[in-house]
């Protein structure tokens, strides 16, 4: 187990060197996801703040930010449910993630004493990425040189995902996939080493002469990604990536490199093809679990003026506790509703506020945003 972990270690590293070169409202963005504590593990009690996103795992230490914990959490889940339906696109993959603890560490800087003790410590198979804090930029959103969040957690999903659910298209090593041999055609041939110099046909030519094969191919994977989804379409960031990947656009990709768009773009692995934008917030109700019953809890429109009525509606019986809290956390309204009741909020302020319902001893919170 300690040659895994340090095995591990060394691909995060090599993959972070690369960049180096609930209702929750932060800036624009809007966020339906709640902190919660975090679970213990090896080299998990280090972490003091925790946001579960379909089972997987945000984890960050205390001086991060919650705005930037919360956009890791929303990229995360806009890449598992590209489409915000508030159902995961590929079940497989999820159940994939689950059973090996998919997460995605949050430390406040490269090679602190948390990350040390992290990877002295973790025994698990989840980890294929980790962030810094000074890397997450929540207004720019997957920006080359911005913000690292979606390529690292695009790390995280291929290499702890879509690998192991579709070897036969993702695995990392030499003639061993759809993904191999699409980059041995992007490098202009299969180089075992980096090469000097890479051929003129080549257009990836990661020059990183610490990054082996199977790290060449998760960032190629990553790079055909953000390329086909947009993110890297502008003549400034395509200039500053060019010494290392050439089509930068979706219609270059296209074009460029057939094995790879053919790929990625191929239906049955359901890799998302619409760039995060940093919210996450799925259309429709969200479901509260109270005492084995769904209940189904509508709060519209979301958000919502001052001069309009919020409903609440579950499909329990006897009254909801509905608490809403200012946002440093004074308590300004406090009343008990039946099902189907409206609540006027006519003397509400705009921003953002928390709320807790409480129904036969079961607890919800929650966040909703007034303009």
């Amino acid at each position: 187990m300690t040659l895994k972990i340090l095995t591990m270690k060394d691909l995060i590293l090599l993959c972070v060197l690369v960049f180096s070169s609930s209702l929750f409202s932060l800036a624009q963005n809007t966020v339906c996801f709640d902190f919660s504590p975090p679970p213990g593990g090896p080299g998990l009690n280090l972490f003091t703040k925790y946001i579960d996103v379909y089972g997987c795992g945000i984890y960050a230490e205390s001086s991060v930010s919650d705005e930037k914990v919360l956009h890791a959490a929303a990229v995360f889940a806009e890449l598992l449910d590209n489409n915000e339906d508030g159902t995961v696109d590929d079940p497989a993959l999820l159940l994939q993630l689950q059973n090996n603890g998919a997460l995605m560490p949050i430390f406040a800087a490269d090679n602190n004493a948390a990350m040390n003790t992290f990877f002295n410590t973790y025994e698990g198979d989840g980890v294929a990425a980790v962030l810094w804090q000074t890397e997450i930029d929540p207004t720019q959103t997957g920006h080359w040189g911005a913000d690292a969040t979606v390529e690292e957690i695009m790390h995280t999903i291929n290499g702890v995902g879509h690998v192991n659910v579709y070897p036969e298209a993702f695995n990392l090593e030499p003639n061993s996939s759809l993904l191999s041999s699409a980059m041995d055609v992007a490098r202009g041939g299969q180089f075992m080493s980096i090469p000097n110099p890479y051929p003129s046909e080549a257009w990836y030519h990661y020059d990183d002469f610490t990054c082996d094969y199977k790290c060449m191919a998760i960032e190629y994977l990553y790079w055909m990604q953000v390329s086909n989804m947009g993110i890297l379409d502008d003549p400034q960031t395509c200039n500053g990536i060019a010494n290392e990947w050439e089509p930068c656009s979706q219609s270059l990709l296209q074009t460029m490199d057939l094995l790879g768009y053919e790929l990625i773009t191929d239906p049955q692995y359901k890799l998302p093809q619409n760039a995060p934008d940093g919210n996450y917030c799925p259309s429709g109700s969200s479901g509260v679990i109270i005492n084995d019953v769904k209940m189904e809890l509508k709060i519209f429109p979301n958000p919502v003026s001052n001069d309009q009525l919020i409903k609440l509606a579950s499909s329990v019986e006897g009254p909801i506790l509905v608490q809403l809290y200012a946002v440093d956390g004074e308590l300004i309204y406090q009343d008990k509703h039946q099902n189907n009741t409206s609540i006027n909020i006519a003397k509400l302020s705009s921003g953002t506020y928390s709320y807790t319902l409480t129904a036969q001893a079961e607890v919800k919170n929650g966040k909703i945003i007034v303009q």
